[in-house]
């Protein structure tokens, strides 16, 4: 509405100004009746006699009013300080007036003036130049005040019941507006324009909702000054919901009514608190609108203990080229009474940069980040209520890379930082940086135009370099110099050939070759102090390289079976065999690498150490590897006929078995137990893929002996020729509402295609609990309208949308020594349901059968009120037993319109 006034005006104006000089016009179009009445001409369209319903009128070449600003119209000596920059173009449905004696012209029915990119629309607009105003108003008919006055400039528009304008004096009364500013409707019953820059309205309201008539809520003022592109400044105002007043007032109010951001403060939430913090304000703060590229929120927490904390998070985006988020986290937490026993204090931060390159930016190169590093304890002690989720994760990840592909050649490059932090143990992992070259598969026997017919020209050569510069520390030496001095570094080379060929007909044959060579900047020394009687590890600088090299050959196959049905609807079953057998042989590398340290005493108790054993990259394995390969892959599937054996449908391909794969290994060369363990996998989908299957494991052929509580395997095999040591299931299994609606099943399936409707559940284990979110909230509604529009739906009756995820794992080991056992033994389950259109219920849970007891479980409510949003999340029991409520308007433009309440974890709601 700021710029939408001042358009009028101008427009005005110069619509004053061609109508002045309009009486000269000759036009081929046009038949002129001066015969209707004294001093009229009535223009009549062409189909009933009358004139076209477009009137486009062009200034004449003698006129001077296109090289001058300053004119003098016919007898009023006015001066107009305007230039004409287009042509002005007026249509009206049934009848054009100009009146000349009178000096108007008034245009009825569907009136419509253009110029440039202004458009006014209305049912009757009367131009009097001889009083330098434009009026402009609707029609009454028998269904009520139609064709209001509507007026667009650009992507602004603003509705009014009439509108007077003055454009000699530049003032305007406007009568029932409403326009909208982003996303506020803005309402007025009078509206007065002083000047270009003050505007006063009376009997005003703002809203975000949609509905015309009837609102969900409105602000109610009487008195209000707009300053166009600004604000708006109001007095007494009072909150309205459905047409009803509440006891809310205000004495003033301000509404910034930019469309792009703008600074502000940000209203905390009250906090009861807990027993050893006691009360507080949470997520209090400023935001700071920097420019269009990024900005800067900063908000707080604090408490009456003296605990408080703040965040620092800042987006960014650059069109085309890239954008992120970055966020600073930092707490400080004090326990208990200072003084006494259970008095403590801790210092935690966590640290996220999200950035990601625009694929058009840079084709050949490409950075992106992803950083989540801190305090290890952050989230399990988090002040804030919205950091309770997360702390279900036990570790912490970080990449930033930066990759380029050098054009021309089979080269490219990428350079990684990343992080790895474990929070229960604190152990902290990084690499700063690693740097990988690589070089393609190149092809140097390769055939004309690239042909690739025979052994030699398949022969394809490539090369690899790795750099790592590894850091491993903790949480305590985590940024100190000290978590340097433990640091390994090193260089890895490889490269290899290899290529195939066809044996046997049937058979394929690939042979390999492969040659590495490592470097170690970091070795050790280790010696006998006698003095302490202890060993002494030297940890040394300097240049150290190993090399090594292999060579394979693997031959494999595919045998397919089929079995054929005569009866039934299962035509056929097909079994895919694919076994392969390979050999490789690879000489001692290691032996020499082996030196001996005397441990005690006695001289001749030595023990045998490498110079690499703390180094980046460990010495090579000793003695002699001749092993034999032997690897089972297995793939079953079925051919069924469609139910109706008169239909046109072809018959349906189901895969059985996905996979059954076995894969062990045969060592030549070893002196004992030469058979290596055997592990094998399978996967299937059953019940239309909703159920996933998935088994692995691992057997054993050889006996154990319990060595000093440990199990040793010996060289005999077990009677029964495998021990299962190991053992691991996993099932998951979907399930929906709409898998038992049988009508519009291809309408079901191409929902489920495109991820909407019920069967696709937002995944609420470790996501972020903020119910001010107001982007979430309109991603678990399908229904939500931000701008508070109705929802269109259909009723209910007995069908309710619901869906349902099951998860199942269980793990078994043996070690042959100590009674089997279940390690693992859970299922987890999560879903939703939506009790109406508007009503959403979500929850996710799970229970520990082993050891009796329920794992993290929330539940959270929601319910889309048009313009406004309703958000509970509970987490009924555990050590982070809690809840959030939330209430307010989904609009940003007046997101300080809420109630929230939060209980912190160690308060429990029942």
């Amino acid at each position: 509405m700021q710029s939408n006034l001042s358009y009028i005006l101008l427009f005005c104006c110069i619509f004053f100004i061609k109508i002045g000089y309009s009486q000269d016009i000759k036009s081929n179009e046009k038949i002129i009746i001066k015969s209707v009445k004294k001093d009229t001409i009535l223009s009549i369209n062409k189909d009933s006699l009358l004139l076209p319903k477009k009137d486009t009128i062009l200034f004449p070449k003698k006129d001077s009013i296109l090289e001058k600003k300053i004119d003098t119209i016919s007898k009023d000596s006015l001066v107009l300080k305007e230039t004409i920059e287009d042509i002005i173009t007026h249509i009206a449905k049934e009848y054009t007036i100009q009146n000349a004696k009178d000096k108007t012209v008034t245009l009825f029915d569907e009136a419509n003036i253009t110029y440039t990119d202004i458009d006014l629309k209305s049912g009757i607009i009367i131009v009097d130049y001889k009083k330098s105003t434009l009026f402009a108003k609707g029609i009454i008919d028998s269904t009520g005040y139609i064709q209001r006055p509507v007026f667009k400039q650009g992507n602004q528009e603003s509705v009014q019941d009439s509108i007077l304008y003055n454009f000699k004096t530049k003032r305007a009364l406007i009568y029932g507006l409403k326009t909208k500013q982003g996303e506020m409707f803005t309402y007025g019953e009078k509206t007065k324009r002083v000047n270009d820059s003050t505007i006063y309205i009376r009997k005003i309201r703002f809203t975000t909702s949609e509905k015309d008539n009837n609102p969900d809520y409105y602000i109610s003022t009487d008195r209000a000054k707009l300053v166009p592109g600004k604000k708006i400044i109001v007095g007494l105002s009072n909150l309205v919901l459905a047409d009803v007043p509440t006891p809310l007032f205000l004495p003033f109010a301000y509404f910034p009514m930019s469309e792009t951001s703008v600074s502000g403060f940000l209203i905390p939430a009250f906090d009861t608190g807990s027993s050893n913090r006691g009360i507080g304000f949470q997520n209090g703060g400023y935001y700071f609108a920097l420019s269009e590229y990024f900005d800067l929120t900063v908000t707080g927490d604090v408490y009456s203990n003296g605990s408080w904390g703040s965040r620092f998070n800042s987006n960014y985006n650059k069109r085309y080229r890239y954008n992120g988020t970055f966020s600073l986290n930092f707490e400080n937490i004090i326990s208990g009474i200072r003084g006494f026993d259970n008095f403590s204090k801790a210092n935690n931060f966590n640290i996220r940069w999200n950035h990601n390159q625009d694929g058009k930016a840079s084709p050949n190169s490409r950075f992106s980040a992803s950083v989540n590093v801190g305090s290890s304890r952050f989230f399990r002690e988090s002040l804030n209520q919205f950091n309770v989720s997360q702390s279900q994760n036990n570790t912490f990840n970080s990449s930033v890379n930066y990759s380029k592909t050098f054009v021309g050649t089979p080269f490219n490059m990428a350079v990684t930082a990343s992080h790895q932090q474990n929070t229960n143990t604190e152990q902290i992992t990084m690499t700063l940086p690693s740097l990988t070259l690589n070089m393609n598969r190149v092809y140097p026997f390769v055939g004309k135009n690239g042909i690739k017919k025979t052994a030699i020209q398949k022969m394809g050569f490539n090369y690899n370099m790795q750099g790592q510069y590894l850091i491993n520390t903790t949480d305590d030496e985590f940024f100190t110099p000290k978590m340097f001095k433990t640091a390994k570094s090193g260089v890895t080379h490889k490269t290899g050939t290899n290529t195939n060929m066809k044996a046997f007909k049937y058979f394929t044959l690939s042979p390999s070759v492969s040659y590495e060579e490592t470097w170690n900047f970091n070795y050790i020394e280790k010696n006998y102090d006698a003095v302490n009687n202890e060993v002494v590890i030297d940890s040394l600088n300097g240049f150290k390289a190993f090399r090594t090299y292999n060579f394979g050959v693997s031959l494999s196959t595919n045998i397919y079976g089929t079995f054929n049905f005569k009866k039934g609807r299962l035509k056929a079953l097909r079994h895919t065999f694919r076994p392969t057998v390979s050999y490789s042989y690879r000489p001692d590398f290691g032996t020499k690498f082996i030196k001996q340290v005397q441990q005690s005493t006695d001289p001749l108790d030595l023990a045998n150490y490498t110079i690499f054993d703390q180094s980046l990259y460990r010495a090579p394995s000793t003695g002699i590897s001749n092993s034999i390969g032997i690897s089972l892959n297995n793939v079953l599937e079925a051919k069924v006929a469609p139910k109706d054996p008169d239909s046109d449908k072809e018959d349906e391909k189901i895969m059985i078995l996905n996979n059954l794969n076995f894969n062990t290994s045969y060592n030549i060369a070893a002196d004992s137990l030469r058979w290596s363990n055997v592990t094998f996998n399978a996967g299937t989908r059953l019940l239309k893929d909703k159920l996933a299957l998935n088994v692995g494991g691992v057997l054993d052929p050889y006996q154990v002996v319990e060595v000093n509580g440990n199990a040793v395997r010996i060289n005999k095999f077990n009677p029964n020729i495998f021990r299962l040591t190991s053992l691991n299931l996993t099932a998951n299994y979907s399930i929906s509402s709409t898998d038992f609606d049988k009508k519009d099943k291809d309408e079901k399936k191409e929902d489920t295609k495109n991820g909407n409707g019920a069967n696709n559940p937002v995944d609420t284990m470790g996501a972020d609990i903020d119910p001010t979110n107001r982007r979430l909230a309109g991603q678990n509604s399908n229904n939500t309208n931000s701008g508070g529009g109705t929802t269109k739906t259909e009723l209910y009756r007995s069908k309710i949308p619901w869906s349902i995820n099951l998860i199942y794992s269980a793990n078994y080991t043996n070690n042959g020594i100590t009674p089997s056992s279940i390690g693992v033994h859970t299922v987890g389950f999560s879903g939703n349901v939506d009790l109406s259109p508007k009503w959403k219920i979500g929850y996710s849970s799970g229970y520990d059968i082993k050891n009796g007891a329920f794992s993290f479980s929330r539940f959270n409510f929601t319910r889309d009120l048009d313009s406004w949003q309703f958000n509970f999340n509970w987490v009924p029991f555990g050590t982070n037993s809690s809840y959030t409520f939330f209430i307010g308007v989904k609009s940003s433009t007046l997101a300080d319109l809420k109630w929230d309440k939060n209980k912190p974890p160690d308060r429990r709601l029942f």
